[in-house]
């Protein structure tokens, strides 16, 4: 036993190695990238695989959540034309473009096609009757308004001094510029015309319609005296019945002037009237429908859409009486 207790051994302290580097740590990143590209295939696929059963279950779900029953999943007649009872799932090609036009029927088969087809025609139909049904509606509102202002013009003997027109624009009330409206290639108005435009304005203040004004000369080929050609003149003109109407209480944006010169002649420049006649300002009270809505205008005013004197509203009203009795008395007589 040695003496002294520092002269022992000392057990040596461990030797720390440096840890051991993995090589093979990017296998774990290599494998959770393939898991999850797999997970993304998966999901693909089962997108591109519908269940028919259980989509048209979904559907019918939520048309009826929307307070609505489905018809073309239930098996329900169609309200379409030529519809089939038998609902169906068609797949879409996802490689379609709906927005071309080239592909939008293929992989239908014929009745699928037909049935189709009978869909965007009875959807024509429907669109073609609603817009039908409001340009008659315009028609008469436009009616109406030509029986006010042909009112105001009987009362101040005047009714004689405008002619009316419904066309796709709107109602068109024709003042023929003669010695009573203007002075010839002048722009001022006469006071004839100021009684005729006092007599239409407060009409025309109550509408919502904004207004154009319209000028025209006729299609003599003699010089202007004060307007270098009849395009300035034209414009002057309306610009002056613009002015009139602002004056009289017709917000200025709601009116606007155009001159055409002699480029819209109203009758045959061939015809002894026109001298007279195409040379005019048109009041044109424009229509607030759609573009497809007011080319049937023209149709749904009937013989209204001739150029006509301004029919009152007791003219109207007895004229309708009259139809109306007529019609009474033939079905009267069938019976």
């Amino acid at each position: 036993m040695s003496a002294g207790g520092g002269g022992g051994r000392r057990k040596k302290p461990h030797e720390e190695h440096e840890e051991h580097v993995n090589h093979e740590r990017w296998l774990v990143s290599y494998a959770d990238m393939l898991t999850l590209m797999f997970a993304l295939f998966v999901v693909l696929y089962s997108m591109s695989t519908v269940d028919q059963k259980k989509f048209a279950e979904l559907a019918a779900g939520l048309s009826a959540g929307f307070g609505a029953e489905s018809v073309a999943f239930t098996g329900q007649s169609a309200p379409l034309d030529g519809a089939s009872n038998n609902a169906q799932v068609v797949q879409i090609d996802p490689g379609s473009n709906p927005g071309d036009g080239t592909s939008g029927t293929e992989g239908l088969n014929q009745k699928q096609i037909e049935a189709v087809q009978a869909a965007i025609k009875a959807e024509d139909r429907k669109n073609a009757s609603a817009n039908a049904e409001k340009a008659a509606e315009e028609a008469e509102d436009l009616k109406k308004i030509e029986n006010k202002i042909s009112d105001a013009l009987a009362s101040d003997k005047l009714l004689g001094n405008a002619k009316f027109t419904i066309d796709s624009r709107g109602l068109i009330v024709t003042i023929v510029t003669n010695e009573v409206v203007f002075a010839g290639n002048r722009a001022e108005l006469q006071t004839g015309g100021k009684k005729i435009l006092n007599a239409i304005a407060p009409t025309l203040s109550k509408l919502p319609n904004k207004i154009e004004v319209d000028g025209h000369t006729n299609q003599l080929k003699s010089k202007t005296t004060y307007y270098p050609s009849g395009w300035e003149l034209s414009s002057a003109r309306a610009s002056t019945v613009v002015r009139f109407f602002t004056e009289h209480d017709i917000p200025k944006k709601r009116l606007s002037a155009v001159g055409f010169s002699d480029t819209k002649p109203l009758i045959d420049p061939a015809d002894p009237r026109s001298v007279t006649q195409n040379r005019r300002v048109d009041v044109v009270v424009l229509t607030t429908l759609t573009a497809d809505q007011a080319a049937l205008l023209p149709s749904a005013a009937g013989s209204d859409a001739k150029l006509h004197t301004g029919q009152t509203t007791a003219q109207a009203q007895a004229e309708a009486e009259a139809a109306e009795k007529t019609t009474t008395d033939s079905t009267t007589s069938h019976d």
